[in-house]
């Protein structure tokens, strides 16, 4: 049915970036079907640390091509042509210092500096209730520059522990962060300044997310709850910079990006530095120094080809398929879920749409337990910064799939929007506003149920 052996080519016929690509190794075999599609058709059924990396399980052959020339330059490091970027400040040496084997990166330095804590900043303004870009800093804080010019600065994070217990006495501890910006560069920052603290995602499946139809979206919205159910979902509605229009978010920690177009070309401009047709300005302000001086070249630093590469690359890559779905302890777990009201926002299935230049994408009945909605998750999550039309305390639901090969792909388990969370149990029991509700009853939980339901939470 989905044939994924026949695409497994060696690193003969592809060198080394196919075998980044589509290595594999001891890969489970297929459940009979149903569940363990995430993708649909495109699931691909991988459980070593290639997990995250692999082409749609079916895929034309004609695309394997297309698609390592996007790997070529989302693994490029960009830092070998500082010469060329238009932008002094960055966070990262490229598109896969941070996205490590397309997973999610490593916030906390003993994890290494592939990919670090970042954040967003901003200040209040009387003319958009989104706020706007800090003065001197602007909308995100780089700890990297080129050659001879200073960084920005550095986000440094220390923990206190919180206490508490299940209802069965079971004590747990979880740990409550504070950030601090050190190493300022250029001054101080803006006494009203926002900081939002952020760690990067996983890049697989973005283009069936892509695909989900707007509508399916919009239904499961119910701003007013009305309902009653505690939980009140709603679209961000955020500006699309290739027309204008206003759309449907769907990307980012808060939805702050319609398309996965803007979604890379934003990445590209403020994480690396390289501006692009959709992100012409350098990454800096008027108040520093370095955006003073002319750029190196004239015209974007990112071509129109290197971000359509970089974008169907993103497109093609696979969600994993589900492990152990029919296991007694997995099943348990799924019910539980159902039952605590986990997945009110963890919405399990869509159906995907037409995707004319792409059909493997299209028609897929999807599984990334996600509403792609924005919910107000209350003081205990909250960043107090507003985004678009995102509040200082809501949050995009993240997709859940591919969650329990974390630590085998990504060598390390950080979850949540600043990975706070060290584990499944750490990261529902910081739910807090429409998420009170099912936290409490997961509290109310016995020790074999807790298990169960997080034996769910690992076999997606």
């Amino acid at each position: 049915m989905f044939h994924h052996h026949r695409r497994l080519l060696g690193a003969n016929a592809l060198g080394w970036l196919g075998a980044i690509l589509l290595a594999t190794g001891p890969a489970q075999a297929a459940p009979r079907a149903g569940e363990a599609l995430s993708g649909g058709a495109t699931t691909v059924f991988d459980v070593t640390p290639n997990a995250y990396g692999r082409a749609l399980g079916n895929l034309d052959p004609a695309r394997w091509t297309l698609m390592l020339d996007g790997k070529a330059v989302f693994m490029r490091d960009w830092s070998a042509f500082a010469d060329v970027a238009a932008g002094p400040f960055s966070n990262a040496t490229g598109c896969g210092a941070c996205h490590f084997k397309d997973g999610r990166g490593r916030p906390l330095r003993e994890l290494g500096p592939e990919a670090p804590l970042l954040a967003r900043l901003s200040v209040p303004s009387k003319d958009s209730p989104s706020g706007r870009h800090e003065p001197v800093y602007g909308g995100q804080l780089h700890d990297r520059a080129i050659p001879g010019v200073a960084a920005e600065g550095v986000v440094q994070v220390s923990y206190s522990e919180v206490k508490g217990r299940y209802a069965d006495g079971t004590p747990y501890t979880l740990r409550q962060p504070r950030y601090d910006i050190a190493r300022l560069g250029y001054g101080q920052l803006s006494p009203e300044v926002m900081l939002s603290p952020r760690i990067p995602a996983p890049v697989f499946g973005l283009g069936l997310l892509e695909a989900i139809p707007d509508e399916a979206i919009l239904a499961l919205a119910d701003e007013k709850d009305r309902d009653r159910d505690g939980i009140s979902g709603r679209p961000n509605r955020v500006k699309s910079a290739r027309d204008g229009a206003v759309r449907v978010g769907r990307y980012g920690w808060k939805a702050n990006q319609p398309t996965l177009e803007q979604q890379v070309a934003s990445a590209f401009s403020e994480d690396l530095g390289l501006t692009s047709a959709l992100y012409p300005e350098r990454n800096c302000t008027p108040a520093q120094a370095p955006c003073q001086t002319p750029p190196a070249t004239r015209g974007p630093s990112l071509s129109e080809q290197q971000l359509a590469q970089t974008l169907l690359y993103l497109r093609l890559i696979a969600p994993p398929a589900r492990r152990d779905v029919e296991a007694p302890m997995v099943v348990k777990g799924r019910a539980l879920f159902q039952k605590t009201g986990c997945a009110a926002c963890h919405h399990a299935e869509f159906t995907t749409g037409t995707v004319e230049d792409i059909p493997e994408l299209s028609h897929q009945r999807v599984r990334p337990y996600t509403d792609l909605l924005l919910h107000d998750m209350g003081p205990e999550l909250a960043d107090g910064r507003p985004d678009g039309e995102a509040s200082g305390f809501e949050w995009r639901t993240p997709p859940l799939w591919g969650l329990g090969l974390l630590e085998t792909v990504n060598r390390q388990v950080r979850m949540l929007h600043d990975g706070r969370a060290r584990g499944f149990e750490e990261a529902i029991l910081w739910h807090g506003g429409e998420g009170a509700r099912s936290r409490e009853r997961f509290k109310a939980l016995d020790k074999a149920e807790r298990e169960a339901l997080v034996a769910f939470l690992r076999s997606l």
